[in-house]
This record gives C-alpha cells, structure tokens and sequence, in this order.
C-alpha cells in the first residue's frame, strides 16, 4: 500500500515540472555528447606535405609592432664617468646641464668620504625590508632629521623615489574617494591614483580658478546628496615645481581652497625641496606657508640631494599609516645603508651652507635671462627653477616637434654641451609637449652659463635658420 502511495506522489510533482525543464536538460545532454563525438572521430586528416605547406603559409602578427630604426630609444646615450659638473656621453665630454644634481652633492667629497665609511661598517645593502630584518640605526636617524629638517612631526624614508610618490597615494585614497588633480603631473602620480582606484578630476595646469569651477560644481552635487557626500574623502594632489613644465605651484591660492572645501591636500616636492626657500625647505618655505598646513609632503633624494630613495613627511597619524599601508616600504628592501648616511650628510651640508640656496637662485635667473637671447625658443619654467623647459615658440604637430629637438640636443652634444629633449611614455593621460629639458646646478660658474647659452643658440640657428 505504501510503495503504490510513493509512486502516485512521484506521479504527482512530476508533472508539476514544466516540460520545457526536461527538453533543455535533454538538448544539453546531447550537446555534450555531440562536442566529445565530433573531439573523438571527426579529426581533420591532412598529410605531413600538407601541414609543412599551411606552416610555410603561416605569418604570424609581431609581438612588436615596427619601430622607426632612427627612434632614440634605439640609439641610447652612454654615460663614461660619474655624473657631476662635466660628464662623458658616449664618450664626448661635455658641460652637464642634464643632471638633478642643482647642488652639485654627486661631487662632494664630505658625501663620498661619509659612503665609503658606512660601506666598511654596514657592507653594501640591508636585504630586507623595513618591517621584518631590514632596519638600521642609520634609516632612524634619517627619518629623524628630515622630520627636524622639514619642521614636521615624522618622516618615513623609502628606498626608492618612484615607489614613494606612486604607493604612498594609494595608501590614503581609496574607491571611491575624490581626488583632484593638475592635468600635468608627474608618471609617479599617475601610477599612485591608478592604483588607488579613486575618482579623479583634472584641473588645468596651475589654473586655480578651474580647480574653483570644479569644486563649486561638485558642491552642488554633494548638497543634492548629502548623506552620500559625507562619506566620501577628498583630496588635492600637486607638484612643488612640477617636473613635466618646471613652473611652480600656486600654494597658497590652492590652501585657501583646501580649507574653503574642505580638502586634504598632498604635495610632491621632489624637485622643490633643496631648491626653494631660504633654508632649501621646499615650496612651503618660499611662500612662507607653515608645513602643518599640508597634510602629506612627498620628496626625493634623487635630486637635489645627491642620493637615492624617497621619504614622506607630516604628522605622526599620517606616516605611521604608511608603515602598515604603503606597499613600497613594507615589501621593499630598504634603503642601502650607504645611501642613508650619503642623504644625512646632504642634510648636514644644507643645514650648514645656506648661501647655496641663495647661489643657486642666482644662477637659475641668470640662465632665465640669457635663455630669452637664444632664438626660436622660449621657456615658461619659473624664473627660480633650476629645472628649465625648452619650447619651439612656433608650435607644430607632436612627432616634428620631436625631431627638431631631438636633432637639436643631438647637435648640442657634438658641441660639447649636454642638453636632452625627455621621452614620456605612452600613457592614458595627457602627453606633455616636446621640450628640451635643462637642470641649472651651484657648480655653473659664469664662464660656464656663457658657453652653455652661446652653444645652445649655435646649435638651434643652425638646425632651424
């Protein structure tokens, strides 16, 4: 009685399932037996004549598409000696106006005798990051004297400058979170807010009233929804001087704006820092704006320091994030002791001759002025800037723009004078415009800036005239 009952209520909620269930079961059951049939017996016979034919016939697409054979990149520049007032490119000696090196700390005896000494004690790198084993005494003392240094209440130093900039953003900006920033920035920026994943909005170069326009027009989204504005982090990220045109920030205009709207604001100073102020302290010390006021200041010893590696400076709440956050120091070998102790006695230097900064201002207005006797180009960089850009003052299309500046850094190099047109690389964000790129250093004597003004001029009439 109860197996008939069973097999009646099976009846049942078999014929509750639709019938077009059971048909799609069966097609994809024979459809999966048609896929292993047609694997199985249907394999296409073709001789061994036949095969050797189809390879013959076969072209396969380049892994890399055709390159100029002229492109520079084909055509590297070498460098035979150490990298100081003259340097040896291919082996031509030639004045180095292409080197960060604006005090001249790559020559420094004080600096090489310091390296030499630490390599003796510490040997060559600590092989390992900061985390775990690769913690010096050295790296603390660092840290401490750029925090006295810079004024501020902790540094964190890195071990190389491109992973300061680009993990240090990511470290705070998150999805989600708002970012806005000049359509000029640096490589190292662009890789830091494409892995912080956040909404960013580009304001014109140095343009303060267009970042204005974008903050009222985003205040007005956030009244319309307020509980959502509310959860959101905000940020401004900008150059001291920035590296891709040598001008330098509008500081204070873009303070005012962070505490109208309410924005943390971020500063890469790597060019700026040991270069501007009174004291070399960067872009806050020339316009005389306290460092508490910038929430996060991004540097590098690559410039004007002499050395490598990068560091973070600000609060004690902002850097020790960085230590758990920032992917460039917890999973990066630290600092080589050498380069520690090679930054610390740049400091020393710095803190003890501040008539350099003064010298090398000079010298950055003295090449500003003589750049506007040389013809058919013209510089916009800042008059204090040891960093100077070249443009063509006839504007044309991009790839001849390259060629002429390119033939013309050529000629400059033949003429003993060592000026280099920079190579960006292709990326989503805005290329910047040609130039030839210019570093004034302390070292330049007036002879120097003579014969560097006169060359270049030679060398530009002769390819444009």
């Amino acid at each position: 009685m109860s197996s008939k009952f069973l097999f009646i209520e099976s009846m049942e909620i078999l014929s509750t399932i639709p019938q077009y269930y059971s048909l799609l079961k069966i097609f994809t059951i024979l459809l999966f037996l048609w896929f292993i049939v047609k694997k199985l017996y249907h394999r296409e016979n073709i001789t061994e004549d036949e095969l050797n034919k189809k390879l013959a016939e076969w072209r396969p697409e380049p892994l890399v598409p055709e390159v100029d054979p002229n492109h520079p990149s084909l055509h590297p520049l070498i460098v035979n000696s150490r990298s100081g007032k003259e340097i040896l490119i291919n082996g031509k000696k030639c004045l180095n106006l292409v080197s960060h090196n604006y005090l001249g700390l790559t020559e420094s005896k004080e600096v090489e005798t310091v390296a030499i000494r630490t390599v003796r004690k510490y040997g060559i790198g600590s092989c390992g990051p900061r985390g775990f084993y690769g913690t010096v005494d050295v790296h603390l003392e660092l840290e401490e004297r750029l925090a006295k240094f810079t004024g501020t209440e902790e540094a964190i130093v890195f071990s190389y400058a491109f992973s300061t900039i680009s993990t240090a953003i990511p470290a705070y900006c998150k999805k989600d979170d708002l970012v806005f920033v000049d359509n000029k920035i640096n490589y190292a920026i662009q890789k830091g807010l494409d892995a912080s994943r956040s909404t960013v909005k580009y304001f014109k170069h140095n343009d303060v009233q267009h970042l204005h326009e974008l903050l009222l027009e985003q205040d007005k989204k956030d009244k319309q929804n307020p509980k959502k504005a509310a959860k959101i982090k905000r940020f401004l990220i900008v150059e001291g001087i920035y590296a891709y045109t040598g001008q330098i920030c509008p500081l204070p205009d873009l303070i005012a704006l962070c505490k109208k709207y309410k924005l943390r604001i971020f500063i890469d100073e790597s060019i700026s820092i040991g270069t501007l102020g009174a004291h070399g302290k960067g872009v806050t010390e020339h316009f005389g704006v306290p460092s508490q006021e910038i929430d996060l200041i991004m540097g590098s010893f690559e410039t004007a320091m002499g050395s490598v590696g990068g560091f973070c400076v600000g609060t004690s709440f902002i850097i020790e994030h960085q230590r758990l956050g920032a992917l460039g120091y917890c999973f990066s070998a630290s600092l080589a002791p050498l380069l520690t102790t090679a930054a610390i006695t740049a400091i020393n230097i710095m803190e003890k001759s501040p008539f350099m900064f003064e010298c090398l201002k000079d010298k950055c207005i003295a090449v500003d002025n003589a750049l506007k006797e040389v013809p058919y180009i013209e510089t916009s960089s800042f008059v204090e800037s040891p960093l100077k850009h070249l443009y063509l003052k006839e504007k044309r299309n991009y790839l001849e723009e390259i060629k002429i500046l390119n033939s013309i850094s050529k000629k400059c190099i033949e003429n003993n004078l060592a000026i280099l047109s920079p190579i960006y690389l292709e990326t989503e964000y805005e290329q910047p415009r040609p130039s030839l790129r210019l570093c004034v250093s302390i070292l330049l004597e007036d002879d120097d800036i003579n014969f560097a003004i006169s060359t270049l001029k030679k060398c530009v009439e002769e390819i444009l005239k």
